[in-house]
């Protein structure tokens, strides 16, 4: 009778165990039909839809996405472009240069002509300093740092600060103050810059 009983035991725990997997199989089984019944945004997956910054409207604000990102990857490409032609040592940096510029919303050409008319975009510059706009340097001594990043955020800032947030605009405006001594040639000269730039020469 107690052979029996042990048997039986065996057979009630082997028919719990399966009862168990079984029921496992079904509730995965379940799961999987369920998510591939649901849209993709219901379950998170789908990527936020491309918006223009003037808002939804169709192909058009499509269009208008498009043609900012053009604008950035053109920006960029002159940047980069300028540089390697001068064999400049912040050729680099060029994401950099944008990216400050876009922080401090001035226009991108603006370190690169002050770098090209006063140091001739790093070539000319005083020894370990890395500072290739000028400022800073007067009998007193010289501004210097350690790498041009921090050269280029310093000179960034510096732009923002004392000259754009002061009513200092364009090159003329801004040589009265940044080489108040100048005849005229270094406005001239930074005009002649930002044309180079933009035109890609």
């Amino acid at each position: 009778m107690v052979g029996k009983r042990k048997i039986l035991d065996k057979i009630i725990k082997g028919l719990m165990v399966f009862l168990v997997f079984f029921m496992g199989i079904t509730v995965v089984f379940l799961e999987i039909s369920f998510l591939g019944s649901q849209k993709p945004e219901v379950l998170g997956w789908e990527s936020p839809p491309i918006t223009s910054k003037v808002g939804l409207g169709g192909q058009e604000n499509l269009a208008e996405v498009r043609e900012v990102v053009l604008a950035d990857d053109a920006r960029l490409m002159l940047i980069k472009n300028y540089l390697e032609k001068y064999k400049s040592p912040l050729e680099p940096y060029a994401e950099l240069v944008l990216e400050l510029s876009d922080t401090y919303e001035f226009d991108y050409r603006w370190i690169l002509a002050i770098g090209q008319m006063e140091s001739n975009l790093c070539k000319k510059t005083p020894v370990d300093s890395y500072n290739c706009w000028g400022y800073g340097i007067h009998s007193k001594g010289t501004l210097r740092f350690e790498s041009y990043e921090l050269a280029l955020k310093s000179f960034a800032a510096y732009l923002k600060k004392e000259y754009f947030d002061k009513g200092y605009e364009t090159p003329e405006q801004i040589m009265t103050k940044y080489c108040p001594h100048s005849n005229g040639s270094w406005a001239r000269g930074i005009n002649q810059f930002f044309a180079d730039i933009e035109s890609g020469k």
